[in-house]
């Protein structure tokens, strides 16, 4: 009787969620300009967070939804093994080789929601390894018109994925994935920019089981150490700056400390890079429905441009799409001690990356609140040399982080508006490989 009614409860919601789809679709229209004079339009068409952006400054210009297709060799690996992956009893998956873990959702499965962040997980983004050039951060007190408080700029952003390759060999699967459990590495380093922070910089490991935690690897230039970080320290603002001592960083007591000599200040906390990036099986997932909402998915500008109403806080104007996503709220596990136990993701269901995300602190308020700025094309930037590609791939151009109780905010700029490095993204490339994500290595660039 239980699972008769639960399934007659999402089909009440699904009907409901059409109805309210329909009704926004009428809301807007593409060749419309949305901003704070008519942001009622959009209220029921973007996450909580995302709204107050509008109503803050950020323009919205509505254009056609375009389909986003996968990469052909992703799209082939789906085909072929998706139907063999399922859930293990602790929520890791089981079977995995490559592709899209779960084509096939289904909104009455008890375990939707881990599926879907699953998906998220091994999106089509990238399968093998990526190479993002000199991305640049800038980051802005409530105050400030369109110069930032303080920005900076790190060499390289940069993923070797284990398992799930199809490019560069070793493919299905790096052997080292069996013998250590390590799915992917990730590096974040040396900062070329300010001369106060050069050389800082980390690595992460991630492993696929959910009872190792996390390996993170901070190299401090102050005192030419590489030292251990814990988990929990990547939910902060300062995230792996913990232990500078050229001034308050931000964290816990609201993600942008500044102090009269602070050199560096942010409201991004490592584990909310592109939307989110924590280890997936230290959460728990509710799923919190489907719906059509505006997202960026074809963005026209690269580099990405400051927003000039709002003195640069976001990124506009910028071209806004109707989109199916996927609402999922993540909540820490009992034991976990993060700055945010609390996390709503916008999934796009065809993409698969997070176009928003709204961030609760303890008291249960909203805190934070992410969008992602993205473009489908077969280029990051439209003189690219080198990063060509054959097809039509997603590249991530901004994300904004704007804490919406103090009113600072930091964006994420790929490629960075003023970096030497214009391409910035390296796709399934082979640029980078294991030697490059190790304290050694990181040392050595922080030297």
């Amino acid at each position: 009787m239980k699972s008769v009614c639960t399934s007659s409860l999402f089909a009440i919601l699904a009907v409901l969620l059409l109805a309210l789809s329909s009704a926004a679709r009428a809301d807007v229209v593409p060749g419309e300009t949305i901003n704070r004079t008519n942001a009622n339009k959009v209220s029921n068409l973007l996450s909580p967070g995302n709204y107050l952006l509008v109503e803050h400054g950020m323009e919205l210009n509505i254009v056609p939804t375009a389909k986003v297709e996968w990469p052909p060799p992703y799209k082939s690996a789906t085909e072929k093994y998706s139907a063999q992956v399922k859930l293990g009893s602790d929520g890791r998956l089981l079977n995995y080789v490559a592709g899209l873990p779960f084509p096939l959702i289904d909104v009455n499965d008890p375990e939707v929601a881990l599926k879907i962040m699953w998906n998220y997980s091994f999106r089509p983004l990238y399968s093998d390894d990526l190479d993002l050039r000199e991305p640049q951060v800038a980051s802005y007190t409530p105050q400030s018109h369109g110069s930032p408080l303080s920005s900076y700029t790190v060499g390289r952003m940069a993923f070797y994925s284990e398992v799930g390759r199809l490019m560069v060999p070793p493919v299905p699967s790096d052997p080292d994935a069996a013998m250590t459990g390590i799915r992917y590495r990730f590096g974040l380093f040396p900062f070329l920019e300010p001369s106060t922070m050069r050389g800082y910089g980390m690595v992460r490991y991630d492993y696929l089981s959910p009872s190792i935690e996390d390996n993170v690897w901070v190299y401090v230039p102050t005192t030419r150490r590489v030292v251990r970080q814990p988990t929990e320290v990547l939910s902060d603002a300062s995230g792996p700056l913990l232990g500078y001592q050229g001034g308050a960083v931000g964290g816990r007591s609201g993600g942008f400390g500044i102090s009269g000599t602070a050199p560096y200040v942010s409201t991004i906390d490592p584990d909310s890079y592109f939307g989110f990036s924590g280890k997936i099986l230290n959460f728990n997932y509710r799923f919190l429905g489907e719906r059509t909402m505006l997202a960026v998915v074809n963005a026209k500008n690269s580099p990405e441009r400051p927003c000039p109403f709002d003195g640069g806080k976001s990124v506009c104007p910028e071209n806004w799409e109707l989109r199916h996503l996927y609402i999922i709220e993540a909540t820490e596990k009992p034991g976990r001690d993060f700055s945010i136990p609390r996390r709503v993701f916008y999934i796009d269901s065809e993409g698969w990356f997070i176009t928003a995300s709204d961030q609760y602190d303890r008291s249960g308020n909203l805190w934070k609140t992410i969008a992602t700025f993205n473009t489908y094309r077969d280029r990051p930037v439209p003189d690219a040399r080198i990063a060509i590609y054959p097809y039509k791939r997603l590249f991530q151009l901004a994300m904004v982080d704007y804490d919406v109780q103090s009113g600072a905010s930091s964006v994420m700029y790929m490629p960075g508006r003023d970096s030497a490095e214009r391409e910035c993204w390296y796709i399934d490339m082979g640029l980078v490989d294991k030697s490059f994500f190790t304290p050694l290595t990181l040392r050595n660039a922080g030297h």
